[in-house]
């Protein structure tokens, strides 16, 4: 709380020049946002980031103008929309994803990028630094590798003697290794043995899930990913189809139907980005702008999925839920 008054306090005091000058000659700043996946995706995390700007004085048709560009479910799509994303010269740039920064990284070797990642900024090369960026780059970092030992934790406390635990991922996509890894290592302690399956394109998710009945998994862990995201919805419908409990990292999955969810409060990220943004747009440097970490996170359970799928919520489990779905 401290911090975010001083924050506060802070652009309060900055909130005069770029935007009582932009207001005044009528120039708006543009701030380029570069995800990949669809506007389906990302709506809830682009309104989130858009009304913090607003917050911070940042008016669309006034003295802002936000230039959206989605990839689509295909990362090899997202150089040649940075490309042209760069090609308009925004004072800003807003990634979602590590690809889409990595991709906006070199296309762009000077204009600010804020970026937002669920995986290891310094281990992906996106900055060498967590306390000072360097170069063009900085923004917020969600990656946290305790975060999977208790995700495992979690299935075992709901899924009592589960052996096999299916680790669902887009191996395509960057920060998937780093995550795997630190899944391997919480698993090193427990008596359970992983399956990596590989999704890479929506059109192979049936076959996943079936993979994983062949192997009698007994339940699984999904890898963060946008093109997953986006097929949140089929996801769950595929893990009741099989009855197939699991542990995802977004909200949104528990909303729609998954057992359980936990992790970063999400649009808390979003929040931070549009901070940076408006520091930057009012003069500061991305390499003096630490990356920041979540400081919110929650679990959330599906007590209806509980039930259809045969299973008990330990009382443990449920006291320990930040929001329970009836």
């Amino acid at each position: 709380m401290r911090r975010l008054l001083l924050d506060i306090v802070f652009l309060g005091a900055l909130m005069g020049p770029v935007a009582a000058e932009a207001q005044q000659s009528g120039r708006s700043a543009r701030v380029g946002v570069l995800v990949p996946g669809t506007p389906a995706t990302w709506d809830g995390n682009v309104q989130a980031f858009r009304l913090r700007l607003r917050e911070l004085g940042w008016i669309e048709g006034q003295n802002l103008t936000l230039d959206l560009r989605y990839a689509g479910d295909k990362y090899d799509r997202l150089p040649g929309v940075a490309a042209e994303l760069v090609a308009s010269k925004p004072d800003a740039i807003f990634t979602g994803s590590a690809a889409a920064t990595l991709a906006a990284a070199r296309a762009a070797a000077t204009i600010p990028i804020v970026f937002e990642t669920l995986g290891d900024a310094v281990g992906l090369g996106l900055v060498s630094n967590l306390a000072r960026p360097d170069r063009n780059i900085t923004g917020v970092s969600g990656f946290s590798p305790e975060l999977s030992a208790k995700r495992l934790e979690l299935i075992r406390e709901i899924v009592p003697g589960v052996r096999r635990v299916g680790v669902l991922a887009n191996v395509d996509n960057p920060i998937t290794r780093p995550v795997v890894r630190a899944i391997e290592a919480a698993a090193r302690d427990l008596p359970v043995q992983l399956d990596l399956v590989d999704v890479r394109a929506p059109s192979q998710l049936e076959d996943a899930f079936k993979e994983m009945a062949q192997r009698r998994v007994g339940a699984f862990l999904l890898v963060a990913d946008p093109m997953l995201f986006g097929q949140s919805q089929r996801i769950v419908e595929l893990a009741a189809r099989h009855r197939q409990p699991a542990v995802y990292e977004q909200r949104m999955f528990a909303d729609r139907g998954g057992l359980l969810s936990y992790g970063p409060f999400e649009h808390e990220r979003f929040q931070q980005m549009a901070v940076y943004v408006d520091r930057i747009l009012r003069g500061a440097k991305p390499a003096d702008l630490p990356i920041e970490r979540p400081t919110k996170f929650e679990l959330i359970i599906n007590l209806k999925t509980a039930k259809g799928l045969g299973f008990t919520i330990p009382p443990s489990v449920l006291l320990r839920a930040d929001g329970v779905i009836q």
